[in-house]
């Protein structure tokens, strides 16, 4: 079994990897390094900002590593809240006030097509490459269920007349935006 260390904190994002990285990886954790400092997030896109995580975790530990950065990017808003997409309501990652300001923010506007996109930075052997997934939908006008994290009681993907929170974790990740990115991962490794 290959160690890889996946540069994150957040226990949602864990599983959901875990679940698609399958069993022939051991997903290590920033703690497991002793990294418990916040990471850096100063990049200006996705792209960036995974990048930066991805070398932050190789610079401390010298290990194969990977990052994402994921954001919800809403054509109406110009594809806004995109890279602020944790922050988007407030400093912290409060996702209730950030589908609130989301949904205050589309009141009255028709056009509700969204798309959620994570970049993954995998950092092997010092060499540094990256892929991404998208999945295109929309924004539904009010929360439904109770699943998943973040923007998912808001974002019915492409296809499908439930939200990511209403979903099963399976069949959300077998559609995602992160299980696509992950699927493409596990095609480099």
């Amino acid at each position: 079994m290959k160690r890889i260390v996946f540069a994150t904190n957040n226990a949602h994002k864990l599983a959901e990897v875990k679940a698609v990285l399958g069993s022939d990886y051991e997903l290590v954790t920033l703690k497991e390094v002793d990294i418990t400092e916040d990471i850096p997030e100063t990049g200006a896109t996705l792209d960036e900002n995974a990048s930066i995580k991805a070398q932050y975790v190789y610079s401390r530990t010298g290990l194969d590593c990977f990052a994402d950065d994921t954001g919800l990017e809403v054509e109406a808003l110009d594809g806004a809240p995109g890279v602020r997409s944790a922050r988007y309501a407030t400093d912290g990652h409060d996702f209730a006030a950030n589908n609130r300001k989301l949904l205050r923010e589309l009141e009255g506007k028709t056009n509700r097509k969204a798309r959620f996109r994570t970049v993954i930075s995998l950092i092997r052997n010092g060499v540094e490459q990256q892929v991404e997934g998208i999945v295109e939908g929309r924004i539904a006008t009010q929360e439904a269920g109770c699943g998943g994290f973040g923007y998912d009681p808001l974002f019915v993907p492409e296809g499908k007349d439930v939200t990511f929170a209403e979903m099963s974790a399976e069949e959300k990740n077998a559609i995602s935006h992160r299980g696509r990115a992950v699927a493409a991962l596990v095609k480099i490794l």
